[in-house]
């Protein structure tokens, strides 16, 4: 009695004066199953035991014993000792469980794990703390409506390898990831991306990014104009820009990092687990990044995070013949055809060749385009131009004949030709004619 009066709790004692009630006749059997929650069958097997067994009846035989699915000692410091290696470092009882599970084969829930690393000191609680209320924005219902595009700088790498950057396109609809990593975050780095995602699943219909320079041309002003003064000036598409309005692609500016909050939150998680799993496996290269990524954490992300959309329509949409990825994903500019048929392109010369001179192409515009594989083609009109560098003339330099030596003539300081002149003392006018032999003009004497 005493034991089964130490193990009891206070719902056990309200079970046991229910129990009582119906023992003592003063309730039905069928009101103490409503009042117990349990089914009549379950009451009278109870009543049995109260009979047998007293008051510990309402008391389950197995609490206070050790569990028999109980994990052995053994296992747990095994755990204890792996999580507890600087390759561990920081993970959380989550990430612990799985990897335990995965690379060591040690099954243990996240919450028995957790267990065993706040003993261990390798894991600290946290508090919950009380959020601002926040209203979150619908998904879009269908797959492809709108992939929101971002690029995170992080030491992905932990200091092992080259400074990496993280191009990430996720679907609003579905939570779909598609990323690289990139050793700049440029535009033709972004291009090379953007071609990916769209062999892999079409022609989404807009893209959500930031205001960065690469989707944007901001305008310039000066600093003493107030830009809420002035109308705003419809600026030049950017590279990125161009090249979603040819592929027919929506572009929407996002005004703060709160509104494209899912790949922002995808940053934060990569951050974390991402860090720690390449850390893991030892990667210290952009091409081991890539394949990790690939074939590691897109795939765990596809599994656990993606989502079904509420609409099972895909809005994405086929490239068609009249869409060229090479030409629209490449640097763009316009020149000039010069009456000898060539143009310049970053300090070279180049010339059409001449059996692809037709009528009107002298003076005209044509567009230039740099591809990502660094080739370069030349578009008039609907009609590409072969193309050959040619070497630029030099311009004659005029030749500077050398001066004959001992020419130069020196510099006097001072000339003495009208030393001791005096001009009092010095003869008129009339008598230097005179002396000079000279007949004087009437008038003059």
């Amino acid at each position: 009695m005493q034991e089964g009066q130490l193990l009891m709790t206070q719902a056990d004692r309200d079970r046991l004066v229910t129990l009582k009630k119906a023992k003592k006749r003063l309730i039905t059997q069928r009101e103490a199953a409503e009042e117990l929650g349990v089914s009549v069958r379950h009451v009278k097997r109870m009543l049995y035991r109260l009979k047998k067994q007293g008051d510990k009846a309402v008391v389950h035989g197995l609490r206070g014993k050790p569990s028999k699915r109980r994990i052995e000692e053994r296992i747990q410091q095994a755990a204890v000792k792996i999580l507890s290696a600087a390759v561990y470092e920081g993970f959380g009882p989550t990430l612990a469980s799985e990897y335990l599970r995965k690379r060591h084969g040690i099954k243990a829930s996240k919450e028995t794990v957790r267990q065993w690393m706040m003993r261990a000191k390798l894991w600290r609680g946290k508090k919950t703390k009380a959020k601002d209320v926040h209203t979150w924005r619908p998904r879009r219902s269908r797959f492809g409506e709108l992939v929101q595009w971002d690029t995170s700088e992080h030491d992905w790498l932990e200091g092992r390898g080259e400074k990496l950057y993280l191009i990430a396109m996720i679907d609003d609809a579905t939570s779909r990831l598609f990323a690289r990593f990139a050793r700049s975050d440029s535009t033709a780095e972004n291009m090379r991306l953007l071609w990916e995602y769209v062999e892999n699943f079409g022609r989404p219909v807009a893209f959500y990014t930031d205001k960065a320079s690469l989707f944007q041309t901001t305008e310039k002003r000066k600093r003493d104009e107030p830009g809420v003064e002035k109308d705003a000036v419809e600026m030049p598409p950017t590279q990125i820009g161009r090249a979603l309005r040819e592929l027919g692609i929506t572009w929407m500016a996002a005004h703060s990092p709160q509104a494209k909050g899912r790949v922002e939150r995808n940053f934060a998680t990569a951050q974390d687990r991402l860090v720690k799993g390449m850390r893991v496996a030892r990667v210290t290269t952009i091409e081991q990044a890539n394949e990790y990524l690939r074939n590691d954490y897109l795939v765990w992300w596809e599994r656990e995070l993606t989502v079904e959309a509420a609409n099972p329509d895909d809005a994405h949409r086929r490239l068609d013949k009249c869409h060229d990825l090479a030409a629209s994903l490449s640097h763009v500019e316009t020149r000039q055809v010069r009456p000898d048929y060539t143009l310049r392109w970053d300090g070279k010369l180049y010339e059409v060749l001449r059996h692809a001179i037709t009528p009107g192409l002298r003076g005209a515009k044509v567009r230039v385009e740099k591809r990502l594989d660094g080739t370069l083609a030349v578009r008039h009109g609907d009609r590409y131009l072969p193309m050959q560098e040619c070497a630029v003339a030099e311009k004659p330099q005029s030749k500077v004949l050398p001066k004959p030596k001992g020419t130069r003539r020196k510099r006097q300081r001072g000339s003495d030709w009208n030393k001791n002149f005096d001009l009092k003392s010095a003869p008129k006018v009339w008598q230097a004619a005179q002396l000079s032999g000279r007949r004087p003009e009437e008038g003059v004497g």
